[in-house]
């Protein structure tokens, strides 16, 4: 078996905490860390829901990507969603390591599991945060160029990728350009426009855009995808799955069967 701070650690190498940006609250943010753990679920987020899953599977520890606790709590009881979130956890004895923006910055992280899904090749970064003790970026977003050498149109390239990360629907601009140079940024994004074309990009996939920002793809005449915040995302749970499994093949670790897509599409 491991204990909580064990894994954390674990997970602090693979994605160090220290990357995450000054608005986040990534980290170990609920529960003892001397706990002894059999069983992780893993979650982008931890809903009351997953919480519940957590406790009829006998789960310890909730690793997720969105923070539990991301503003400062002026309490915590049973008349909000997220004091009845921490009560479950705190009462179930479960604890909770949320790895967010340094997950989004850290190479094998977020985004390069999402541009390997949307059939990127020669990935490099969009925008590069820092540099690591060893000299190594990190940095949000990534850029590729389309597998095959193919160039559908926006619509077909929409239409593909609302298949393989399973989006409920997507939203896109179509700029008159084929589909060859690709950048994304999982989750919400919309800022590092700039930044794709500046790295000559035709075609920025990323979520949670505003109407001015397709007004503005159009005008700039960029391809513009918003596949949904959760679906540019969940790209990574099974990335950490299998990381936590390999580092402590003794746990059984899986992914939420309870936690998904929030809303839908008529």
């Amino acid at each position: 078996m491991a204990t909580v701070n064990e894994i954390y650690a674990f997970v602090d190498q693979l994605a160090p905490f220290s990357y995450q940006m000054s608005f986040d609250n990534a980290g170990f943010l609920v529960g003892r860390g001397e706990r002894q753990v059999t069983r992780i679920l893993v979650s982008l987020d931890i809903t009351e829901e997953v919480v519940r899953e957590a406790a009829e599977w006998k789960a310890e520890l909730i690793v997720s990507h969105h923070p539990v606790i991301f503003h400062p709590a002026r309490s915590i009881t049973d008349q909000d969603p997220t004091g009845r979130i921490l009560l479950a956890l705190a009462e179930g004895g479960i604890a909770a390591v949320c790895a967010h923006t340094n997950l989004d910055a850290v190479a094998g992280g977020v985004n390069d599991a999402l541009a390997r899904a949307v059939g990127l090749t020669e990935i490099g970064m969009l925008q590069t945060s820092g540099v690591d003790e060893r000299g190594v970026p990190y940095g949000i977003g990534r850029v590729g160029v389309l597998k095959g050498n193919t160039a559908p149109t926006p619509a077909d390239y929409a239409a593909w990728v609302k298949t393989v990360l399973q989006a409920n629907g997507v939203r896109y601009v179509d700029a008159g350009r084929p589909v060859r140079r690709v950048a994304v940024g999982g989750g919400a994004c919309g800022d590092l426009m700039g930044d794709a074309l500046a790295q000559g990009c035709d075609t920025f996939l990323t979520s949670d855009i505003k109407y001015n920002g397709f007004l503005e793809a159009r005008a700039l005449r960029l391809n513009l995808i918003d596949a949904g915040h959760f679906p540019t995302e969940n790209v990574v749970c099974p990335v950490l799955v299998e990381h936590l499994k390999r580092a402590f093949p003794d746990l059984e670790v899986r992914i939420s069967a309870v936690h998904g897509e929030v809303f839908s599409y008529l």
